[in-house]
């Protein structure tokens, strides 16, 4: 019999003695019992999952008593010396299982970054049940763990939200489906009736409207310089600017399908509806009207959409950002009215074609600065790329 039905039947039992007796007697054996039931529950959660070792590796924990074989899959350094810099990669390592079932993997010393990882248990792939920090990659759910010691890393878990973070819906005439923004505003907009300069980020191929909140980590890292006073207070849009199928409505789109989208990019619909978009979002909010007050930066396919918005609308932007573009010659401004801003990482996938934008900048006397990054096309440097450029806008 379990614990409850012991104590039903020792408190019957001890009926005939007198009532304080019995009172007495029948908390005391309860306590008793729930903490003999606490003490079996606490057994079988599985607590402290990631270990975090002096050296600055991470030991990797998780209770499966009737696995078979557990993996751990992780963007940091596991079996391998070094990881791969291109592209976002997941390496895999097996775990190894104790006697009670609990099974182990402990990494190399690890640098400064966000990372992110699952389990695999019997095949299975899951995030970890124990961490509450989570984040969607590609079509998964991924939990997140952070080692600091970085200034920039520091700065996407550093304090508190200050500002302010809504998500909103909007609809355009001409197109058949809502599209879903996140829009953050600086502490300062709420202490104040003053409007404020607003930058559009655009997200790349396999993104939507969270993926720079989420994997960037954009609204903590601007948050943390505004309130350090090395960056603007300004108005953060991040749009879900995919083409046609938005990733937001059907979560099972992934890399692959958006790949088959590609071509639709290049009909540039997000593009036609800015105005629309524009205008909608500076009757919510407030929206400095002066000449300079609007930027736009993207990451890869984002990056090329940055650059046609600022030809498209002559004039509208005073500042372009593009981190790991993949650009070409119909993306070379017409105009030099905007500043260009341009982060590549030696080892991009593409590292070629944007060295090649930049040199037909430089024949066409537009200005631009170049930020040149070890790594690849990845978000440790999607984040360093947004932390820099967000300092340089609307200081004058």
């Amino acid at each position: 019999m379990n614990g409850i039905h012991q104590y039903y039947i020792y408190y019957n039992l001890v009926g005939k003695k007198n009532a304080a007796t019995k009172s007495l007697v029948g908390w005391l054996t309860l306590l008793f019992v729930l903490l003999t039931l606490n003490c079996g529950y606490a057994q079988e959660i599985q607590r402290d999952t990631l270990l975090f070792n002096t050296d600055g590796s991470v030991t990797f924990q998780y209770r499966g008593p009737e696995a078979k074989t557990v993996k751990v899959y992780c963007d940091c350094k596991l079996r391998r010396e070094t990881i791969t810099v291109r592209r976002e990669n997941y390496h895999s390592a097996k775990m190894t299982r104790d006697s009670s079932g609990r099974w182990t993997y402990t990494t190399p010393p690890l640098a400064s970054e966000v990372y992110t990882y699952q389990f695999s248990s019997d095949g299975t792939r899951f995030p970890d049940p124990f961490n509450p920090d989570s984040i969607r990659v590609r079509t998964e759910k991924m939990s997140v763990f952070t080692i600091g010691g970085n200034p920039w890393v520091d700065l996407c878990v550093k304090d508190s939200l200050h500002g302010r973070l809504d998500t909103v819906v909007f609809q355009s005439r001409n197109e058949a489906k809502a599209r879903r923004l996140v829009v953050y505003t600086p502490p300062q907009y709420a202490d104040s009736a003053q409007d404020f300069p607003v930058l559009y980020l655009l997200h790349g191929l396999n993104g939507d409207e969270y993926s720079w909140n989420e994997r960037g980590r954009a609204v903590q890292i601007l948050d943390n310089l505004i309130d350090m006073q090395v960056a603007k207070p300004m108005i953060l849009v991040i749009p879900n600017a995919n083409p046609q199928r938005l990733i937001s409505e059907k979560k099972d789109i992934g890399l692959g399908m958006n790949v088959l989208l590609y071509p639709q990019w290049g009909k540039r619909e997000f593009e036609k509806c800015f105005p629309e978009l524009d205008t909608f979002l500076s009757e919510k909010y407030r929206f400095a009207t002066r000449p300079g007050s609007r930027a736009v930066a993207g990451l890869s396919a984002g990056g090329k959409q940055a650059a046609n918005l600022a030809n498209m609308y002559s004039g509208t932007f005073s500042s372009v950002g593009m981190f790991s573009p993949v650009v070409g010659h119909r993306q070379i401004p017409d105009n030099c009215y905007a500043k260009y801003w341009i982060g590549g990482g030696s080892g991009d996938l593409f590292h070629y074609r944007i060295n090649k934008f930049r040199r037909r900048l430089q024949r066409n006397h537009i200005y631009y600065t170049m930020y040149y990054s070890r790594g690849g096309h990845t978000w440790r440097n999607w984040r360093y790329y947004f932390g820099e450029y967000v300092r340089t806008i609307f200081w004058n």
